[in-house]
């Protein structure tokens, strides 16, 4: 027992040992300081598209609190423009009212200038026949008087006469100041309009020139408008190329990020790779004598044919047993003797119902004449989990399981590595 325990000691140091030396010739030892990082190269690239970024997003936000500022002063000189031109209607409306009054006055005025020259014409063709009656009587002097004395009847009539010609006199000395009152309130009325007009005059000037004031204030917040529309549109241009400069930056750190992820996924795969080598390796450095096999059948213990050479028991049979056959009621539960792969489960003729798993190390174990296969190819089993049920199909006398191993190319004698 000591011995067999060195020489299984003796055979794990050798395992480990080939396995080390092939990790170091295949340069396979692997540290967790051996994972993909970014090169100096790389962190310096990533760190400087990063402050660029920052920079960029700091000119970016200024220019947006810039637009704001610029946008709040084109909507309030929007809003007193608007203001300005509802000013500019009430002006224009003010300016037309005067010009109505104003014409309206002027039509006045012209009609009392009308009205005071005939007045003065009146009062002149007065005047004029007042002064050839004047003139008659003064020339006529005291004959007139004595004519009218002889022309009267009686002097009674004298009277009357004398009576009438002092009545048209003061009648002439009435209209006379009649006319001339009325000519001076007509003159009047004449100044008074003119002065009425004057105010209108100066009242239109003065809306007038409000207007024009406005309207250079306008044209000035007009001006101004446009200041903000271009500046916001410049603005907006530098915010817009901020942004693609952003983008690049941020394109940048993607791809050195990228690249960083392609090499720690190269470097992953080429880590499974010489692991998956690696364990090939310490599967090919595996020996039988390192493996402990389970009973494959459980239900029975029966050994109907041991292995080895033998009376073929039916036409078609080998006559040397490369296994041994455990005599089972059909449906007997089939469990993997090792843990293993399943590299084959198939028919053949001869085998019927098979199954083949692979335990590293070229070690295989074989379960012929299933009535029915459990499991698949590719699937890894562990030892004693149910992989098929015994039968008797292929070449075979009656329900049973053989069962085969083989190391090395060779079949081996199951007896000496596994018991009921």
């Amino acid at each position: 027992m000591k011995q067999k325990a060195h020489a299984r000691r003796a055979r794990r140091q050798s395992l480990v040992l080939g396995v080390l030396l092939f990790c170091l010739g295949e340069g396979l030892v692997f540290s967790p300081a051996a994972q993909a990082a970014p090169t100096f190269e790389e962190q310096q690239q990533i760190e400087n598209a990063g402050t660029k970024k920052r920079e960029l997003e700091a000119e970016q936000k200024r220019t947006q609190e810039m637009i704001g500022r610029l946008s709040a002063l084109k909507t309030d000189t929007s809003a007193y423009i608007a203001s300005l031109d509802q000013d500019m209607t009430a002006l224009e409306t003010e300016i037309s009212g005067l010009e109505a009054k104003g014409a309206d006055k002027e039509a006045e005025i012209g009609v009392t200038e009308e009205e005071l020259s005939a007045k003065q014409a009146d009062r002149k063709k007065q005047y004029e026949e007042m002064k050839l009656r004047i003139r008659y009587m003064y020339e006529k002097g005291n004959t007139g008087f004595v004519e009218l004395l002889f022309s009267s009847g009686n002097l009674s009539e004298f009277f009357n006469r004398v009576e009438y010609v002092q009545k048209i006199s003061e009648y002439d000395r009435r209209q006379l100041d009649r006319y001339g009152q009325l000519c001076e309130e007509t003159e009047q009325k004449k100044q008074q309009l003119l002065k009425e007009r004057e105010e209108l005059l100066a009242l239109q000037a003065s809306a007038e020139a409000k207007r024009n004031a406005t309207e250079a204030l306008m044209r000035e917040k007009r001006r101004e408008l446009e200041q903000y529309a271009g500046e916001i549109g410049e603005a907006q241009d530098e915010l817009s190329a901020y942004q693609a400069q952003i983008a690049a930056q941020e394109a940048e750190i993607r791809a050195v990020e990228a690249a960083v992820k392609k090499r720690e996924e190269e470097q992953r795969k080429a880590e499974e790779e010489a692991r998956r080598r690696q364990g090939e390796a310490q599967e090919k450095q595996k020996s039988i004598g390192d493996l402990h096999f389970l009973w494959p059948c459980p239900g029975s213990a029966r050994v109907t044919s041991p292995f080895g050479k033998r009376t073929s028991p039916v036409k078609g049979a080998s006559s040397y047993h490369q296994g041994i056959d455990i005599a089972a009621a059909t449906g007997t539960v089939i469990v993997a003797a090792a843990e293993g792969e399943v590299v084959t489960a198939s028919y053949t003729g001869a085998a019927g119902n098979f199954i083949m798993l692979s335990h590293g190390g070229g070690v295989y174990t074989l379960y012929m004449h299933c009535s029915e296969i459990d499991v698949s190819v590719g699937q890894r089993v562990t030892a004693g989990e149910t992989i098929g049920r015994v039968g008797s199909t292929g070449i075979s006398t009656g329900p049973h399981l053989h069962f085969g191993l083989r190391s090395g190319g060779n079949y081996l004698d199951p007896a000496s590595y596994v018991r009921p």
